[in-house]
């Protein structure tokens, strides 16, 4: 799996690895791994679906950050059968347009919101509130 880290990706964990409240080596890898999981979950990723020639269903394979690497990779078995890629969609970015994620960039960084841009109005009368029910947010905040 190819990664290209981004900018907030670096900057979350440049954070950890500059925090000088670690008290152990060991408390510091726990952070640093909870956080890049958290990290890859705002990823949407690819799947390599196969379909066996009977028609079966076949291996499936994932994930891949892009459909060019899966496939590169799909061009490299040698097994009968369809295959076709599919978008896994981030779990994580399902959650954090549901109830936020504070300081990721693309959401509203209005300290009590942290929604998805396109969760807030372009109507002209609520241009820019949150239209989350639950979120005092009243104006988008880049």
């Amino acid at each position: 799996m190819r990664l290209t880290p981004r900018k907030e990706e670096i900057e979350a964990v440049k954070a950890l690895l500059e925090d000088p409240s670690f008290e152990s080596a060991d408390q510091m890898a726990k952070a640093l791994i909870k956080e890049i999981a958290e990290v890859l979950q705002m990823r949407d990723w690819i799947a390599l679906v196969h379909t066996w020639s009977d028609g079966h269903r076949g291996l499936n394979w994932a994930p891949f950050g892009n459909e060019a690497e899966a496939r590169a990779f799909a061009s490299k078995l040698s097994i009968d059968g369809t295959g076709r890629l599919v978008k896994l969609h981030s779990p994580g970015v399902m959650l954090a347009n549901t109830v936020g994620k504070k300081g990721w960039k693309g959401y509203c960084r209005h300290h009590d919101c942290g929604h998805a841009p396109f969760t807030h109005s372009a109507a002209s009368a609520a241009r820019g509130a949150c239209q989350i029910p639950t979120c005092p947010c009243d104006k988008f905040q880049k």
